[in-house]
Formats: C-alpha cells, sequence, structure tokens
C-alpha cells in the first residue's frame, strides 16, 4: 500500500465494528490515505451509530451507514436493494482500492458479510463502481473451532505492532464497548491479512461453483 501519494479508498462492510476488527491495523498505519469508510447495517441503532462516527475519527476516516434489516432471523437480502444502498452511500464510483467482506465471510458463518462481499464484487463486475484492485478480508475460525485469524498464505498479511494494535483494541472495547471478555475484543486480530484482485473477472469466477 505504500505509494507517493495519498490513496482514495473504501471499505464497504456489513456491521459497525467490521471496519477495525478485519482492516483497523492497516487503516490506522496508513493515515494519509482518503479513507471512506460505509457500514450497511445499524444506522437506525443509535447507539452503534455515534460508536461508528466515534471511530472514524479516530481512524481519521469519513464514511456513512445504511439501515438494512439485521434482525435475529437474518432473512436474506433482495440483492438489488442490497447493490443499490452500496451505490447510495459510496460519495464516488472510483477508487484506487476498495476493501470488503470475503464471500465466505470472516468466522462461521455470517449471511450479511457473505452477501455484501458478493453484492460488491458484482457491482465491480459490472462496472457501476471502479476500482483499481480490490482486497477481501482473509480470515477463517476452522468451522468455529478457534477464534478468527489471519489466512497465512493470503496475498498480504502484515503483523500488527504492539502500538497499532493496542489503538485497535481500544476502539472495539472503549469506543465500540465490547467487554474485554467478549467474542470482540478475543477476537481482534494482531494480524490482519487480505486477499487481492486486480480484475473483476478473476473475483466474480471466485465466487462461482
Amino acid at each position: 500500500m505504500n505509494s507517493n501519494y495519498p490513496k482514495s479508498i473504501a471499505v464497504i462492510v456489513a456491521h459497525p465494528d467490521d471496519e477495525t476488527l478485519w482492516a483497523g491495523g492497516t487503516i490506522l498505519e496508513h493515515p494519509s490515505n482518503k479513507w471512506y469508510i460505509i457500514s450497511l447495517c445499524r444506522a437506525g441503532d443509535s447507539d452503534r451509530a455515534e460508536r461508528f462516527y466515534n471511530t472514524l475519527n479516530i481512524l481519521n476516516a469519513e464514511g456513512n451507514m445504511g439501515d438494512l434489516d439485521d434482525g435475529p432471523d437474518q432473512l436474506p437480502l433482495d440483492k438489488k436493494e442490497l447493490e443499490n444502498e452500496i451505490l447510495r452511500l459510496l460519495p464516488h464510483n472510483h477508487y484506487d482500492l476498495i476493501i470488503t467482506h470475503h464471500h465466505t465471510g470472516e468466522y462461521t458463518r455470517h449471511l450479511r458479510h457473505e452477501e455484501v462481499s458478493k453484492a460488491v464484487l458484482n457491482l465491480w463486475h459490472e462496472k457501476k463502481i471502479k476500482t483499481l484492485e480490490l482486497w477481501t478480508f482473509a480470515y477463517e475460525d476452522g468451522n468455529k473451532a478457534y477464534l478468527p485469524k489471519a489466512i497465512e498464505n493470503a496475498n498480504f498479511t502484515e503483523k500488527l505492532s504492539g502500538n497499532i494494535w493496542a489503538r485497535k483494541y481500544s476502539i472495539i472495547t472503549d469506543i465500540y464497548g465490547f467487554e474485554k471478555n467478549s467474542w470482540e475484543a478475543k477476537s481482534t486480530p494482531k494480524t490482519e491479512a487480505f486477499w487481492q484482485f486486480r480484475d473483476s473477472k478473476t473475483a466474480i469466477n471466485s465466487i462461482r461453483p
């Protein structure tokens, strides 16, 4: 991600806190980039929304939220509604880099993560959003055998410095308010990992059987 000029980077996630859990260290390590973060769910949750916007200030980022259904039943979202919401929330349609969920999610399993990933990849493939490259989070939990961890053979992996990880962990516990014994706090990765796609055809083919 090193560059001679600030990059324009969109981070597209399902929920407030996903941006920090899966990419917070990367964002903190590159404050000169122009970060724009959108969460597709929870805008109507005044507590979570306030915490999300407080987090944006710490991450030196701008962003916005949608309020798509995130109820306990986790019924599938309408694909077009999800894609239209992504387009509505993004202020531009061209970025140097877009980062989002992997189509298998980061742990077993969360339908919204999977849906958001597929929607972003499809929008890129249909040229409704444009980016020079796209990264997806690269984590797995061994089908719930352990907490999510970075996939070692991902295209990019980076062990966070103690200072960066502490700042990331503080966002999860102090800003988002998760208890230190919560799943979120215990899962906060010390190594971040991403799959890289340089063209939309390769990306969209990765989600097809």
